[in-house]
């Protein structure tokens, strides 16, 4: 016999794959600004609350007063009802990406498997954004409309700014 022989009873030990982890804001907040009063919107924002398990993005409405605020301060036209995604917001960092760009930067700031979608920043903003405005123009239609914006959990209404 040669040295060492598994068995059935030896363990074998793999490497657990390492998703890219969270990056949380280094000075300001993330804020996910969405439409309050659509059901896909809704959706959406509850799945990235599943997901983001350390917590590093904030929500609020585009109907709030802090769209409102940021609207102004950096000329955005929020009328699209396109979601709006801040990085940094409140530092000198701030970065704002909306509609196609904003999604694919949600899901590379949550990290794990969704960060892989990234790679699709390498198609075209505007054939992305075709896509995009296609599915927002349906989305009342497909998902249905709130009559207001849902009030979060109490466990989850520190994670949405007002």
């Amino acid at each position: 016999m040669s040295g060492f022989e598994p068995s059935a009873s030896t363990y074998v030990v793999k490497k657990a794959r390492r998703w890219p982890r969270a990056r949380a804001a280094q000075e300001g907040v993330h804020v996910v600004l969405y439409d309050g009063v659509c059901g896909l919107c809704d959706r959406s924002v509850r799945f990235l609350l599943d997901v983001d398990r350390e917590g590093v993005l904030h929500y609020s409405p585009l109907q709030g007063e802090l769209a409102g605020r940021l609207s102004q301060r950096r000329a955005l036209d929020l009328d699209l009802g396109w979601v709006v995604f801040v990085e940094e917001m409140g530092s000198d960092r701030e970065r704002v990406s909306t509609a196609s760009t904003a999604v694919l930067r949600i899901l590379h700031v949550i990290g794990g498997p969704w960060s892989f979608l990234y790679w699709l920043r390498l198609v075209p903003r505007p054939l992305r954004d075709l896509v995009y405005g296609w599915i927002a123009s349906g989305r009342y239609r497909w998902f249905g409309k709130f009559d207001s914006c849902k009030v979060p959990s109490p466990e989850l209404r520190r994670r949405f700014l007002s």
